[in-house]
């Protein structure tokens, strides 16, 4: 399909041609580094929670992999697949790992055709933020036991989400004055209740562990810091 024909299909369905013209970036670049070392001795976990094998990062419990150090304005890209019923999600600018719920921003992951989870609410499905804005395609994840792309970029207040090459999501921090309500009304659950624009622009990335009974797996995760 040539250029003139998506972008009158996308005018056609309501898209934008950004949010279908997207490309993961080639990470292949020297500026691009493993967010992780291989034997996840940069990493911040309780022992015997997180392993890898074969380049495949899992957790046998609900507890969260911290990078070491902090970052602020950034590309990270990763692949994840979900198992059936996966709940899990990627945490940018976390200012507070031991209480990391309401001092982060969660980007989630989840099995969008599990029965639990194709019936939660819209920002509680894959590609959201989680319990602040849906994402603006529903289901582009992958069913369960396959794999999937994302690649996340945070610079300043804006964060914006690509998953399997389609732009998912996208935020301006700043418009989140309030820990109640969303700026189009919706509540936000009582346990994120710091508004997202006081959160600082630099903190922790991490991973959700084996939540809601299901695993998730990661691979591939790097990261490029942007000036």
């Amino acid at each position: 399909m040539n250029k003139i024909l998506l972008l009158i299909c996308c005018l056609l369905t309501g898209l934008t041609f950004a949010q279908t013209a997207q490309k993961h970036p080639d990470t292949s670049g020297k500026d691009w580094k493993p967010l992780f070392a291989a034997d996840l001795s940069d990493a911040g976990f309780p022992k015997g929670i997180w392993s890898v094998e074969n380049g495949v990062l899992t957790a046998t419990q609900d507890i969260p992999i911290w990078t070491k150090k902090t970052y602020k304005n950034f590309i990270l890209d990763l692949e994840f697949k979900n198992a059936p019923g996966t709940n899990s999600g990627v945490f940018v600018y976390c200012s507070d790992t031991a209480n990391f719920i309401p001092n982060s921003v969660e980007i989630q992951i989840a099995d969008d055709y599990s029965d639990q989870w194709s019936k939660a609410p819209a920002s509680w499905q894959c590609g959201a933020f989680f319990g602040h804005k849906p994402a603006i395609l529903p289901k582009v994840v992958k069913s369960a036991g396959e794999w999937n792309r994302y690649t996340i970029t945070c610079q300043g207040k804006n964060v914006t989400v690509l998953l399997n090459g389609q732009l998912v999501n996208q935020i301006d921090m700043s418009l989140w004055t309030s820990g109640k309500n969303n700026p189009d009304g919706s509540t936000i659950p009582n346990w994120l209740n710091k508004p997202w624009a006081e959160l600082p622009n630099e903190g922790y990335v991490g991973f959700q562990g084996k939540h809601a009974g299901a695993p998730i797996y990661f691979k591939n995760m790097k990261i490029k810091e942007l000036k």
